[in-house]
């Protein structure tokens, strides 16, 4: 995952986007998850073949997704996956997650001088 200016800007948000996503779309390929975050981040992320495949896996492996093949809207084979229960379950565990990191941080970005 990349964006313009820093490729570890989101570092570690990569599975928090990804269950979102397939709760938003429902069953989903790899390329059409990557291209949704690409578009809902207007292009300022971008996820490669060799971020987002090794994440889809370890979710699988973690019980946070199943996975069947099927064929794309393109009329190409494709490895569809869809978000589990303790899918849904850590989604929340990571939503909450970040809510408390981004209040965090934004109130340290909005701490004046005078207060530190």
């Amino acid at each position: 995952m990349a964006t313009n200016d820093n490729p570890d800007v989101l570092h570690g948000s990569l599975v928090l986007m990804v269950l979102r996503t397939l709760e938003a779309l429902g069953p989903h390929h790899g390329w059409g998850i990557a291209r949704r975050i690409e578009q809902m981040s207007g292009d300022v992320l971008a996820l490669n073949q060799g971020t987002l495949y090794p994440a889809l896996l370890r979710m699988e492996q973690s019980g946070w997704l199943t996975s069947k093949w099927g064929v794309s809207e393109n009329n190409r084979r494709a490895k569809f996956y869809q978000l589990t229960a303790a899918g849904r379950k850590r989604l929340r565990v990571e939503t909450e997650s970040w809510n408390r990191l981004t209040a965090a941080m934004a109130s340290v970005l909005n701490t004046s001088r005078e207060e530190i």
